[in-house]
């Protein structure tokens, strides 16, 4: 497997992605807390391109099968969480909208993303590690935890465009 920053051509396959999962909530095979047509989108992917900070998972055939959004931007809702560890904003790195296409989960890739996002945070000078999830998603806060991130407060909020959101926020400090 390969982890690597994504390319324009990745853009349909990180949407499809969304849309696997988007498929499978509606279905009530899973319960992550999105929303079709609202978040996420290919936009959120397409914005992220532009920025530089979307990152893909390649498997072993070299197909994408996760991607995930990896920079220094803390949401607003941030702001009302009480962190644990205090640190200058270019000190943070924040993982946001990790996803793994459905077809492929329980093959590690979730953990290998975490890992992978903690030493390119390392590189970048971050020891302060956050992200959120919503609390209706409970396969990755129990893979956060066991992952050593410590879940540091419940946010309810409009998040990213949706409703009623009890935006669990987690760090973890390498320090």
């Amino acid at each position: 497997m390969r982890i690597r920053k994504a390319m324009p051509e990745d853009l349909d396959r990180v949407s499809e992605i969304y849309e696997l999962i988007h498929d499978r909530e509606e279905e009530g095979l899973t319960a992550i807390g999105w929303k079709r047509n609202v978040y996420p989108v290919k936009d959120t992917a397409r914005l992220a391109l532009e920025r530089d900070d979307l990152f893909v998972l390649e498997n072993d055939d070299a197909k994408v099968v996760a991607s995930a959004i990896i920079n220094k931007v803390q949401v607003p809702e941030y702001a009302l969480a009480v962190w644990k560890h205090s640190a200058e904003d270019d000190e943070i790195m924040v993982l946001h909208t990790l996803c793994i296409d459905p077809a492929e989960q329980g093959k590690g890739y979730g953990r290998a993303f975490v890992s992978y996002y903690e030493e390119y945070a390392r590189k970048n000078g971050c020891p302060e590690l956050r992200m959120d999830t919503n609390a209706v998603n409970k396969a990755a806060r129990a893979m956060y935890r066991k992952l050593g991130y410590e879940e540091v407060g419940i946010v309810p909020c409009v998040f990213n465009g949706i409703s009623g959101v009890q935006l669990v926020c987690l760090e973890k400090y390498s320090g």
